[in-house]
């Protein structure tokens, strides 16, 4: 099939791309350097409706497809992997899923401040002893009437018994605990949440109680397509980086892009991309026509993430000592784009979820 971007859609990757250029880009060495949350980029993402890429017009939303969701964040993580990081949560797993699976009521409430970049959303599932494995969650949900209780370092009695919350940022008895330290998407704060007897609306689960489970696997099935498209905006990032450096850079009396090793090393990381991009591109056209994409979501992934890893190192050692060194940005696109492996869903694990597929 077909899925390269329409009209519109190209459009919209120019308009994105002046912006990210323009706005995000100078911002980017400070955030990584100073770990510092890259505010102001989110608050001019959200005067463009980059904050509600896929909720409707009517929630006060842009009301795009998975294929624009997928461009914006490639064009802003090209940027600035950190914000697109940021951008991609908030409009993926933390936003759809209440589009997805809220009832009007639910949708009313949040979306449009979601969507208005009122404030940043955030989906947490993942806890010390729960990753891959994540139907071993601790936290347990206690009905008390018309409200839940929410507490970590329970237990819960597995998949079945997984309900999902949408709760407020300044609860009472939410706390924020250790914040890490990390190795790269340093804009991007990553930390512990800690419930203590948080007490939510029963209003405020989402879908059916014990059906969790079921909305959170839904939301990382698209969200990978996010992730995948912020790892082909760091790999692309560090291809424009190391095709300008290979011109200006000279050594014999000639550029170094001008040696068989190092133009044939560019070659590959421009296939690389190219090819990742098509994976990328096609899981996002099945997602929005509302065909299955589980697989391809997750093929992705992994081809996408481990090639940004692939052009990232190949970057580096095209730069030579300038690329180890934080003067230039390549060592940031390394460690940035390391995450993209991890996260929503092991590149080990979205092989299991691939060969499940084939053999269903």
């Amino acid at each position: 099939m077909n899925s390269d971007p329409a009209a519109a859609h190209l459009e919209l990757r120019q308009a994105v791309r002046e912006f990210a250029t323009a706005v995000i880009k100078p911002l980017a060495p400070r955030t990584d350097h100073e770990h510092r949350y890259p505010r102001e980029a989110l608050d001019a993402a959200a005067e463009l409706d980059l904050m509600g890429i896929l909720v409707p017009p009517e929630y006060g939303g842009a009301g795009l497809d998975h294929l624009a969701f997928a461009i914006c964040i490639e064009e802003i993580a090209t940027a600035c992997a950190s914000t697109a990081v940021l951008v991609d949560v908030h409009n993926s797993v933390a936003s759809e899923p209440i589009l997805l699976f809220g009832n009007e009521e639910q949708k009313r409430a949040w979306l449009p401040r979601l969507a208005l970049g009122e404030f940043l959303g955030a989906f947490a599932l993942t806890e010390p002893a729960s990753g891959s494995d994540a139907a071993s969650l601790k936290t347990s949900a206690k009905r008390y009437g018309e409200e839940f209780v929410l507490t970590t370092n329970a237990q819960l009695p597995g998949a079945a018994g997984v309900s999902c919350f949408i709760v407020p940022g300044d609860a009472p008895g939410l706390k924020v605990g250790q914040v890490f330290e990390k190795m790269g998407l340093n804009g991007s704060p990553t930390g512990e949440l800690v419930l203590e007897e948080v007490r939510v609306p029963a209003a405020n689960l989402l879908h059916e109680e014990g059906k969790g489970f079921t909305v959170a696997m839904r939301a990382l099935d698209s969200g990978r397509i996010g992730i995948s498209a912020q790892a082909l905006g760091i790999g692309q990032a560090a291809l424009n980086e190391a095709l300008a450096y290979t011109r200006d850079r000279e050594q014999f009396d000639q550029p170094i892009a001008s040696f068989q090793g190092v133009s044939w090393m560019l070659a590959e990381m421009a296939t690389r991309l190219e090819a990742s991009r098509r994976l990328v591109y096609h899981a996002a056209d099945l997602c929005s026509r509302g065909l299955p994409f589980t697989k391809e979501a997750s093929m992705a992934k992994v081809f996408t993430t481990d090639n940004a890893m692939a052009i990232t190192t190949d970057a580096i050692q095209l730069a030579g000592g300038y690329g180890y060194i934080e003067d230039y940005p390549f060592e940031r696109f390394f460690r940035d784009a390391k995450a993209c492996q991890i996260y929503e869903g092991s590149n080990q694990v979205q092989r299991i979820v691939i060969a499940r597929e084939l053999l269903r």
